[in-house]
């Protein structure tokens, strides 16, 4: 059933915000790049970029990163109603939009942001495929002119969702490790003979960026640099 009122989509986004700052909070969370640390949370950070990760690891990202130099992408379908208010909660500037619904507009607006801070997008959402990227942030990262930073999470002890990406819950007081892979830069003037090529590498670099975290999280790698 969906919820039609906007009350009580406001009030559950409210409460959504609480419960990510306070279940999350008690996750043993480390950020280990790769090459440079892209924590926009450090002092005098003054480069902009575009943040992906999948859908499936938004409460992450969501607590420790939450600025309101950091526009997130939120769809424009009733669902997506509800993450807004969550996202608006924890200090997120909001770009509403999708690939089926209010994308060209979306992504004006992304761009006109990218001038002043920074993009995070979930390149598989709103609804799937689960783990395929898709090809709003090429373009995104063309138009803005900023490079984009893959994000890869990997969780000790996690619960599931039963939703079309698997949305990971940790569980308190577990271990998440996330990964950022270089920057990727995408020319100004991609056509549609090259699109596919760069779609192909940022696809690789996230994943290769989540097999990472989870090689570190294992203890197959104790650094990955």
């Amino acid at each position: 059933m969906k919820i039609k009122s906007p009350f009580l989509i406001k009030t559950l986004g409210f409460t959504i915000a609480c419960f990510v700052r306070s279940w999350i909070s008690t996750i043993f969370y480390r950020y280990m790049p790769e090459a440079i640390n892209y924590d926009p949370n450090q002092p005098n950070f003054k480069n902009r970029y575009i943040y992906i990760f999948w859908h499936e690891n938004l409460l992450m990202p969501a607590h420790h990163y939450g600025k309101p130099n950091i526009s997130v992408l939120i769809s424009n379908h009733s669902d997506g109603e509800m993450i807004a208010q969550a996202c608006a909660h924890l200090g997120f500037s909001l770009v509403r939009g999708s690939s089926t619904r209010g994308g060209i507009e979306a992504i004006r607006n992304m761009v006109k942001l990218s001038k002043d801070g920074h993009i995070a997008i979930t390149p598989d959402g709103p609804k799937g495929p689960r783990g395929v990227i898709q090809q709003g942030v090429i373009y995104l990262a063309a138009k803005s002119g900023l490079p984009i930073i893959p994000m890869g999470f990997a969780y000790s002890s996690v619960k599931r969702a039963k939703s079309w990406d698997k949305f990971a819950i940790p569980n308190p007081f577990s271990k998440v490790i996330m990964v950022t892979t270089p920057e990727i830069h995408i020319p100004a003037d991609i056509d549609k003979d090259s699109l596919q090529q760069h779609l192909t590498h940022v696809q690789n670099e996230l994943d290769r960026a989540t097999a990472m975290a989870e090689s570190i999280l294992l203890g197959k790698i104790n650094k990955v640099a």
